[in-house]
C-alpha cells in the first residue's frame, strides 16, 4: 500500500471516533443547557411518536414503488436509447417517497382532527 490508500483506514477510524465524540458532546451540552435554565433533564425524555412506523413504512413503500416504476420505464419506454437513465431512478424514488410522507401526513391529520387536538410543528 503506497500513496493515498494508506490514509483510508486512518480516516475511517478518525471519522468514527469524531462522530461518537460529537454525539456525546452535544448530548451533554444539551443537558447542561437545560440545567442552566432550571429545567430537570430527567423529566424531558423523548415522547413516544405513535405514527413514526407509519411514516417510515409509507416512505419506504413509496421509494420502492418509485424504484420499481423507474425500472419498468427504463426497460420498456427508454429501451431504444440504451443509455443508463439514472435521473429517472432518483427522481421517481424522491417523488414517490415524498408522496408516501404526504399520505402519512394526511392520515395523521385525519386522526388528530378526529380526536380534537392540534398538530404541533416539530
Amino acid at each position: 500500500m503506497h500513496g493515498p490508500e494508506v490514509l483510508i483506514p486512518i480516516l475511517i477510524c478518525l471519522g468514527f471516533f469524531l462522530s461518537v465524540f460529537g454525539i456525546i458532546y452535544l448530548y451533554r451540552r444539551e443537558r447542561m443547557a437545560m440545567i442552566e435554565r432550571g429545567m430537570d433533564p430527567r423529566r424531558y425524555k423523548q415522547q413516544p411518536q405513535p405514527y413514526q412506523n407509519l411514516k417510515w413504512g409509507l416512505l419506504l413503500i413509496g421509494a420502492g414503488l418509485g424504484l420499481f416504476i423507474s425500472f419498468i420505464l427504463d426497460r420498456t419506454v427508454f429501451k431504444e436509447s440504451m443509455d443508463d437513465n439514472e435521473a429517472i431512478y432518483f427522481s421517481l424514488i424522491a417523488i414517490f417517497g415524498g408522496l408516501g410522507l404526504f399520505i402519512s401526513y394526511l392520515v395523521e391529520k385525519k386522526e388528530w382532527d378526529k380526536s380534537g387536538t392540534t398538530i404541533s410543528n416539530e
